[in-house]
């Protein structure tokens, strides 16, 4: 299943189920798993990690050192998970001494063109449209969307199913289950559709709802909305985790809807 005219060192383990292409590079100390299809033109360089019944695609680049001035010859790692897709062109750099790895959980899909820097932590079922470019140090949780042409800066947090619109400029965390679009970017709604897929209940969302209505809607400040929100929101996992994400955000969460004078003026009353 690897082609003669692949470029394969002799260090690397592949497994026998595993497809390389003819015209892909491959160096030592990289593992790939079963089912795994590396296609042509695909540069997979030392330290990466690849998971079962993933697809590189032509172009891809894996692995490559950290576009960071700190960064001394650690040996450090790309994990690619399994069921991840990787597009045309997309490139991943390997962790720095911070974290010793650059980390995307399984069946994501990166699209062409995307970056994603060293010691980045992406979780499963995450989309990063093409286009899109992520710092160093960018934490983003399960079932994320990240649409094309987006920026994250360095050491960010995007919460769990979360959908950034597209051209988004992410410079604060984004919390859990919400959409956001805009510049600067702001809360827009809850990604409502995304959780409905996902089998949310109908109860649930409104829960969900409640809650960045008291956060974003009520203006209060980010101490008072928490405890508005314990008092009044029952208890979930929900809860818990925006509550959790919100007080771990020390660099402060993106703001809330923007409103017109009229809008603010109705209600300041």
């Amino acid at each position: 299943m690897i082609s003669p005219l692949a470029f394969v060192n002799k260090g690397a383990k592949i497994a026998e189920s595993a497809t390389v292409e003819p015209f892909a590079v491959i160096d030592d100390n990289v593992v790939i798993g079963e089912g795994t299809i590396v296609e042509s033109h695909a540069v997979i360089k030392s330290g990466a990690r690849i998971g079962k019944n993933c697809r590189i695609f032509p172009g891809a680049i894996i692995a490559t050192v950290p576009q960071d001035l700190k960064f001394n010859g650690e040996d450090t790692t790309v994990e690619i998970g399994d069921g991840t897709v990787i597009r045309e062109y997309a490139t991943i750099n390997r962790g720095t001494k911070a974290s010793y790895k650059t980390v995307i959980g399984k069946n994501c899909l990166v699209m062409c063109y995307a970056h994603i820097g060293h010691d980045c932590i992406i979780g499963n079922n995450v989309i990063i449209s093409g286009y899109c470019g992520l710092a160093g140090h960018v934490e983003i949780e399960d079932w994320v969307i990240l649409e094309g042409y987006s920026g994250v800066q360095p050491f960010i947090k995007i919460g769990a199913h979360a959908f950034c619109a597209g051209d988004s400029k992410v410079r604060k965390n984004v919390p859990p289950y919400v959409k956001c679009a805009r510049e600067p970017l702001s809360f827009i709604g809850i990604n409502s559709i995304g959780l409905t897929r996902r089998g949310f209940s109908a109860e649930v969302i409104k829960q969900i709802e409640d809650t960045y209505r008291i956060l974003y809607v009520k203006g209060s400040s980010i101490p008072n909305a928490i405890k508005m929100i314990e008092a009044e929101i029952p208890d979930s996992k929900e809860r818990k985790h925006i509550i959790e994400f919100i007080q771990a955000s020390e660099n402060g969460i993106m703001k809330g809807p923007v409103r017109s004078v009229k809008e603010s003026v109705e209600v300041s009353k």
